[in-house]
């Protein structure tokens, strides 16, 4: 199997060309500043990832923005700090202020030459509009969990992928699911008999982070530590220049 088999790039944002677990611990700045406590950041990550993944599969028809600002106010309380609604709203609206990864733009660009190109989020569309502008290229289409009324993993989603590209008409067979979360895109990924490629964000500090543990076994077809690392190695088989 190569890269250049396919036709179309399906893509996860958050956590794959956003950095959004920096984007979220620099949101929860200001709570964290009143816990008063020396919560590390991954303890930080992980106590947002269960509380975001049960909050998703309580309320899957809820916005994100509206979802985020639920689980602060979660997290707050968790940790014996009173709720502030406005500091909970404030976080709510960070999406469009978390940065891309340092690679994510030049390569985007460069895949965009070879590919169609595909956003598969869980975020509402205000939420991705906002980091649109930041990504610089413009998709072949977005879909939202907000448009599809369900969260990843929910087997809902990559259904909903794959009947939307079947009435462009490409097959299954044609696309590469491409995305960091394990939990989130790759065993839904693999229910649905998508290849897949895992962007290892977090190959060098381990864990999970934002993203909830994988409780099934999962598998990808190709591996790359950022995605920098799959257009080089498009690049080695195509000859293509940058």
């Amino acid at each position: 199997m190569n890269l250049s088999d396919f036709d179309v790039l399906s893509f996860d944002c958050y956590g794959t060309l956003i950095d959004w677990e920096s984007g979220l611990y620099a949101a929860l700045a200001p709570l964290l500043s009143r816990v008063g406590t020396g919560l590390s950041r991954d303890a930080v990550l992980e106590a947002f990832a269960l509380r975001e993944s049960r909050q998703q599969a309580l309320t899957p028809e809820m916005p994100y923005s509206d979802l985020l600002a639920e689980v602060h106010g979660q997290l707050a309380a968790g940790w014996g700090v009173t709720p502030d609604p406005a500091e909970d709203a404030r976080f709510g609206q960070s999406v469009g202020d978390w940065p891309p990864f340092p690679d994510t733009v030049e390569a985007l660009r460069y895949l965009k030459r070879h590919f169609r190109l595909v956003i598969l989020s869980n975020v509402d569309r205000a939420s991705f509009q906002a980091t649109g502008q930041r990504l610089g290229v413009a998709f072949d289409a977005i879909y939202t969990a907000q448009d599809i009324g369900s969260y990843k993993p929910d087997p809902r989603n990559f259904a909903y992928l794959l009947a939307r590209q079947a009435e462009q008409g490409l097959a299954r067979g044609t696309i590469l699911h491409v995305a960091q979360s394990l939990f989130h895109d790759h065993v839904p990924a693999n229910a649905a008999g998508l290849a897949s490629a895992w962007i290892d964000r977090r190959h060098d500090v381990g864990g999970s982070g934002a993203t909830a543990p994988v409780a099934a076994d999962v598998r990808y077809d190709f591996r790359f530590t950022s995605l920098g690392g799959l257009v080089e190695a498009h690049q080695a088989e195509t000859r293509s220049p940058r």
